[in-house]
């Protein structure tokens, strides 16, 4: 009766939002990569910290990827959908990836479960009776987020980047909230303004946001520069300004709220604004006072606060360690309390969250260990819902995928080695054990694969050359250098009837395309296509032989901006097909055509970026969705919406069913980066990596 209940209050939202999108069958297939993402395997983790020793708890079920959780008041519309008959779960809200698109899933969790007697872990789900609900609170369809949701009252206020702005390079994420009995939806953040990491003060009356403003996205790669707004949550009246720079807001009270922000001496600290007494009395000379909180020598973002709590939750980074980690940082006495450094030492520890009462701390991790260990399948081919009906849309664990001919197998890349595999994740075989780039298979000569093979990244003259790859009968692999040697040449993409190969070289001192022999490579022919002090890379020859698409900086020679230009194979006909912002300003990037030549696919920053950098793992840029375009470049669709780094898609014409293929054994999950730019110490030397290819990224 009380899964019922769940699945009744579950339809309420369903049927008001609308229903769920069906998998269309249809009869193409676009392949991607997300740089780390596939490698994730996020949980919701919760510990006890007022009493005895640290237990730690796995709070979700191990699917997919879950992530951003949220203690909601015990007095919320969310407490009302959990089984009556047991009233000791404490609810929870998180974000979940599971069944191919980001939603918000409402969970259930032990409110006082006894501490293991000999392991400082364990999973309530693992334990008979303990499992809770884990059940969707909003519909699929036009609900695509990354950022915090929270329960106040009877609502849910949520990110969701299915609106368009209308406008080149402004962000999509905007605030909205969904009443969980009749599942009304509103929209909070006014059009044209992006707002990020919602929080709803105590009362449930006021919802504060990192936003942009009027001032949009200037293509900022780890701090966004937001401020601190605050409005009604009811209707999203009353915006006003409380913090110039600011992100990830938290309320202790009705007038006081955390944040963070990168301090003037380098360091990422949170910051307190206090005296909001004007939200309550519309006096504006009310003085607001903003100090900063936690103490340089370390990077401490990401706050979360107990109402009444001198206590305050933060992620941090410490030059002593490699790794993000939870600490409990007492406002009063003024010193830290490393928690999850005593349950996981290297593991990354994200977002936390504390209980309205403050005695449960959570946050996210990636799973492993006893707990999770069932459940740490790694994808070759992770499922993504697809906006586009005749499109089939997949991630997959590598970079640079290509489809044979036929659709039956990939070519991939893995940073090192070059791969080949069938499209159910069998028959993996690697093909090159060093770094390699960019594969394309050949149309005629059965299992043929080209790849670029040398530093990624490279100047103009840094050794990188065109290969080709065939598997022989005896299950040997012949590889084929195509190009002499001694420059950066990248990016092959055979003509149609496989007689020739347009590539990217940097043989002249600067990258443009040159069209060489399929078989014997440069040595055979060799015909320069693209001249200019510029860049033009990422190239790709139409299934129909007419048009070669290719990335160009050529409008911004040297400024890391790209868009996507055709050219005919004989060098005449040359347009600009598409470009992220007008000027050229932004970065089009990796276009492919589809099968039938009608359309085009291609990774873009058009919609900026969708969460706040610092919140998640590394991503050179995070920011770059997947797009569709006929080929005028009209009709540009998003099929991708998340905060990663997705790039470097192809199209394959054989229809791939919407499912997961788990990868082959062998592979690791949990093997990420954390972000670059907190590895760096202020006025210091690196202690680690940096970000210092970000800026490169398209300038391949």
């Amino acid at each position: 009766m009380g899964d019922n209940r769940i699945i009744a209050a579950a339809f309420v939202v369903f049927s008001c939002i609308g229903a769920a999108a069906s998998a269309s069958q249809g009869e193409t297939s676009i392949i991607f990569t997300t740089l780390g993402r596939s490698r994730y395997a996020f949980d919701i983790y919760s510990v006890r910290i007022d009493e005895g020793p640290l237990a730690e708890v796995r709070l979700t079920d191990g699917r997919s990827v879950n992530f951003n959780g949220h203690f909601p008041s015990p007095s919320s519309a969310a407490s009302a959908l959990l089984p009556p008959t047991a009233p000791d779960l404490l609810p929870f809200v998180y974000v979940s990836e599971r069944n191919g698109t980001s939603n918000v899933l409402l969970g259930g969790a032990s409110a006082d479960p006894e501490p293991p007697a000999t392991v400082g872990r364990r999973s309530i789900l693992e334990e008979e009776g303990k499992g809770g609900p884990h059940v969707p609170l909003l519909s699929p369809k036009g609900v695509s987020m990354k950022d915090r949701p929270m329960v106040a009252g009877d609502v849910l206020v949520y990110v969701s980047t299915h609106e368009d702005p209308g406008e080149a390079r402004k962000s999509w994420a905007a605030v909205y909230s969904t009443h969980l009995g009749t599942g009304e939806t509103a929209r909070l953040t006014p059009v044209g303004i992006a707002d990020f990491s919602p929080a709803v003060s105590p009362s449930g009356e006021w919802t504060a946001v990192a936003s942009s403003g009027e001032r949009g996205w200037d293509g900022e790669i780890d701090d966004l520069k937001t401020g601190i707004y605050v409005f009604k949550t009811r209707d999203g009246s009353g915006r006003r300004l409380v913090a110039e720079h600011g992100g990830w807001p938290v309320w202790a009270d009705e007038s006081t709220i955390y944040f963070h922000r990168p301090s003037e001496d380098g360091w990422w600290s949170v910051y307190r604004a206090s005296g909001l007494r004007l939200l309550r009395e519309g006096d504006s000379d009310s003085p607001t006072v903003i100090e900063r909180v936690t103490p340089p020598g370390l990077h401490a973002f990401t706050p979360a606060v107990a109402p009444g709590s001198r206590f305050v939750a933060v992620a941090t980074r410490r030059p002593s360690s490699d790794f993000r980690h939870i600490e409990l940082f007492d406002t009063h006495t003024k010193v830290f309390d490393e928690i999850t450094k005593r349950i996981s030492p290297r593991t990354h520890h994200y977002n936390p969250f504390l209980s309205p009462d403050g005695t449960r701390l959570g946050y996210h991790r990636c799973r492993g260990g006893a707990a999770g260990k069932s459940n740490n399948r790694l994808l070759l081919l992770e499922n993504r819902r697809s906006p586009v009906g005749d499109i089939s849309l997949f991630r997959v664990d590598g970079s640079f995928p290509s489809f044979s001919p036929d659709g039956n197998r990939i070519a991939y890349t893995g940073f090192p080695g070059l791969y080949v595999a069938n499209v159910d994740g069998s028959a993996r075989r690697l093909l090159f054990p060093g770094t390699a780039f960019s594969t394309a298979w050949d149309p005629k000569r059965e299992g043929v694969v080209y790849a670029s093979i040398g530093p990624v990244f490279a100047g103009e003259l840094t050794e990188v050359d065109v290969a080709s790859f065939r598997v022989r009968a005896d299950g040997s692999v012949a590889m084929k250098r195509l190009t002499r040697g001694g420059e950066n040449n990248a990016f092959p993409s055979p003509s149609p009837d496989g007689t020739r190969v347009v590539f990217r070289s940097g043989r002249s001192g600067h990258k443009n395309l040159y069209i060489m022999d399929a078989a014997e490579g440069e040595a055979a022919s060799l015909w320069r296509l693209t001249e200019g002090n510029w860049t033009d890379t990422m190239c790709n020859w139409s299934p129909d032989g007419k048009w070669i698409a290719f990335a160009s900086d050529r409008e911004r020679a040297g400024s890391g901006d790209f868009a996507i230009y055709f050219v005919r194979p004989d060098g005449s006909g040359l347009r600009k097909a598409f470009e992220s912002g007008p000027g050229g300003v932004g970065r089009a990037n990796h276009p492919w055509f589809s099968p039938d030549a009608k359309r085009f696919v291609f990774t873009s920053d058009h919609a900026a970026v969708s969460a706040e950098p610092v919140a998640n793992p590394h991503h050179y840029q995070p920011y770059g969705d997947i797009f569709v375009a006929d080929v005028d470049g009209s009709h540009a669709t998003r099929l991708t919406h998340n905060s990663y780094e997705d790039g470097t898609p192809s199209w394959g014409r054989r229809f791939l069913k919407p499912n997961d293929v788990v990868a082959p054994p062998g592979l690791s999950p949990c093997v990420f980066d954390d972000c670059h730019f907190l590895a760096k110490t202020p006025n210091k030397s690196s202690v680690g990596p940096t970000s210092s290819n970000t800026s490169r990224c398209g300038n391949w």
